[in-house]
Protein backbone atom coordinates (compact mmCIF):
# COMPACT_ATOMS: atom_id res chain seq x y z
CA UNK A 1 0.00 0.00 0.00
CA UNK A 2 1.81 3.45 -0.90
CA UNK A 3 0.51 5.60 1.72
CA UNK A 4 2.00 8.96 0.58
CA UNK A 5 -0.15 9.71 -2.72
CA UNK A 6 0.44 13.53 -3.30
CA UNK A 7 1.44 16.82 -1.61
CA UNK A 8 -1.32 19.22 -1.90
CA UNK A 9 -1.33 22.78 -2.22
CA UNK A 10 -3.26 26.10 -1.52
CA UNK A 11 -3.04 29.22 -0.47
CA UNK A 12 -3.68 28.34 3.30
CA UNK A 13 -1.29 25.74 3.19
CA UNK A 14 1.62 28.00 1.61
CA UNK A 15 0.73 30.27 4.45
CA UNK A 16 0.74 27.05 6.82
CA UNK A 17 4.65 26.36 5.08
CA UNK A 18 5.86 29.42 6.48
CA UNK A 19 3.86 30.15 9.56
CA UNK A 20 3.39 26.82 11.35
CA UNK A 21 5.84 24.94 9.86
CA UNK A 22 3.29 22.49 8.49
CA UNK A 23 2.63 20.56 5.08
CA UNK A 24 -0.48 19.11 3.61
CA UNK A 25 -0.76 14.88 2.12
CA UNK A 26 -2.91 13.59 0.38
CA UNK A 27 -2.54 10.23 1.97
CA UNK A 28 -4.24 6.41 1.40
CA UNK A 29 -7.53 6.08 3.21
CA UNK A 30 -5.98 3.22 5.48
CA UNK A 31 -3.34 4.68 6.30
CA UNK A 32 -3.08 5.21 10.11
CA UNK A 33 -0.60 8.37 11.74
CA UNK A 34 2.08 6.36 12.70
CA UNK A 35 2.46 4.88 8.97
CA UNK A 36 2.31 8.61 7.40
CA UNK A 37 5.04 9.74 10.48
CA UNK A 38 6.85 6.81 9.51
CA UNK A 39 7.11 7.20 5.83
CA UNK A 40 7.94 11.08 6.01
CA UNK A 41 10.71 10.56 8.34
CA UNK A 42 12.23 8.00 5.62
CA UNK A 43 11.47 10.05 2.67
CA UNK A 44 12.22 13.28 3.82
CA UNK A 45 14.95 12.96 6.33
CA UNK A 46 12.67 15.14 9.01
CA UNK A 47 11.35 14.45 12.06
CA UNK A 48 7.82 15.05 11.91
CA UNK A 49 6.15 16.45 15.42
CA UNK A 50 2.79 15.73 14.77
CA UNK A 51 -0.04 14.52 12.45
CA UNK A 52 -3.13 15.19 12.00
CA UNK A 53 -5.67 13.56 9.79
CA UNK A 54 -9.48 14.61 8.52
CA UNK A 55 -11.29 12.86 5.54
CA UNK A 56 -12.14 15.41 3.10
CA UNK A 57 -16.16 15.63 1.91
CA UNK A 58 -15.15 14.07 -1.22
CA UNK A 59 -13.76 10.99 0.88
CA UNK A 60 -9.73 11.69 0.26
CA UNK A 61 -8.01 11.64 3.35
CA UNK A 62 -5.19 14.45 3.84
CA UNK A 63 -2.65 14.58 6.47
CA UNK A 64 -1.16 17.83 7.80
CA UNK A 65 2.46 17.45 8.97
CA UNK A 66 3.96 19.15 11.64
CA UNK A 67 8.02 18.93 11.56
CA UNK A 68 10.24 19.52 14.79
CA UNK A 69 12.77 21.24 13.13
CA UNK A 70 12.05 25.14 12.56
CA UNK A 71 11.92 25.80 8.75
CA UNK A 72 11.83 21.73 7.68
CA UNK A 73 8.81 22.28 5.89
CA UNK A 74 9.53 25.12 3.66
CA UNK A 75 13.02 22.88 3.29
CA UNK A 76 10.73 19.76 2.27
CA UNK A 77 8.77 21.79 0.31
CA UNK A 78 11.57 22.91 -1.93
CA UNK A 79 12.74 19.62 -2.47
CA UNK A 80 9.02 18.15 -3.80
CA UNK A 81 9.56 21.20 -5.92
CA UNK A 82 6.19 23.10 -4.84
CA UNK A 83 8.05 26.43 -3.52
Amino acid sequence: MDVIIRPMLTEKTMAQIEQENKLLFAVARKATKEQIKRVITKMYGEKVKTVNTHISRKGDKRAYIRFERKSAALDVATKLGVM
